[in-house]
């Protein structure tokens, strides 16, 4: 069976994210969270988001556990489970004059935001995946349009097809966690802008979230389309005549006039 490990040292190779992979595992009542992990309210004093979460454990290798006390998005608490979906939140007062032009529409868009129950899970762990001590239910991995692409391709390498994945804009950890999970399939996430301005997510980072069932298949994807020469970075094709300003070819035609060389000259 393919481990977190393996998959770690096929994304260096293939993909070469700046930023660690991520695992993250939801924990329900009663389950044990391993030693060593910060929690927010305790270690910092403070509250923080889960997209400051992801961050922290991508950029600084940390390992956290959030439950509804260190979690201070309220998107976030919703999302995960942490707090009820209240008629002020379903009736689209969050969306209204900030993405959506009216609370209908608003809550036509809180609708499509994906959550667990209420009360299922007590809290999130998250962390560098190499260090997160339990089986991830997911991993999400960090980089450019070019290095998700190479995702997409070796998550399609053994069936084919498409992703499909959805886009808001907003309330990614949705999309990330919630959608990954139940759906059972890789997905593509367009970071929110509440991650770019809280998380530092920055302008050219896209995301990409690998089920813990899906790790063989990527694995082996990534192989089987390097080997097929699907490439990262990407290969540039360069075996090509370039063509040049008509001055050069002016100054080309006057070498060539006066003898002094042809066009594999002088240049």
């Amino acid at each position: 069976m393919s481990t977190v490990a393996d998959l770690e040292s096929a994304l260096s190779t293939y993909v070469k994210p700046l930023t660690s992979p991520i695992g993250v595992k939801m924990l329900a009542s009663g389950e044990t969270v391993p030693e060593k992990v910060k929690v927010p309210l305790r270690d910092f004093k403070m509250r923080i988001a889960i997209c400051q979460a992801t961050s922290l454990a991508r950029k600084y290798g940390w390992v956290l556990a959030l439950g509804k006390e260190d979690q201070t998005c309220p998107i976030g608490s919703v999302v995960l489970g942490f707090q009820p979906p209240i008629p002020f939140y379903l009736e689209g007062s969050l969306c209204e004059g900030m993405y959506t032009k009216t609370k209908e529409a608003g809550a036509r868009s809180e609708a499509t935001v994906k959550r667990f129950p209420y009360g299922k899970y007590e809290k999130m762990l998250i962390g560098a995946a190499s260090r997160l001590g339990v089986d991830p239910d997911l991993i999400i991995v960090y980089g450019n349009a070019a290095q998700v692409m190479r995702l997409v391709h070796a998550a399609l390498y053994n069936e084919g097809g498409t992703l499909t994945s959805s886009f808001s804009g907003r309330g990614e950890c949705s999309e990330m966690i919630v959608n990954t999970m139940e759906s059972g399939q890789c997905q593509v996430i367009l970071p929110g802008n509440g991650e770019r301005v809280f998380g530092h997510t920055q302008d050219d980072e896209m995301a990409f979230t690998i089920p813990f069932g899906k790790i063989k298949d990527v694995i082996e994807g990534l192989e089987g389309t390097h080997k097929g020469g699907v490439r990262y970075p990407i290969t540039s094709f360069l075996m090509y005549e370039a063509k040049f300003p008509p001055k050069y070819k002016e100054l080309e035609a006057m070498w060539q006039q006066a003898g002094g060389g042809g066009s594999d000259e002088g240049r």
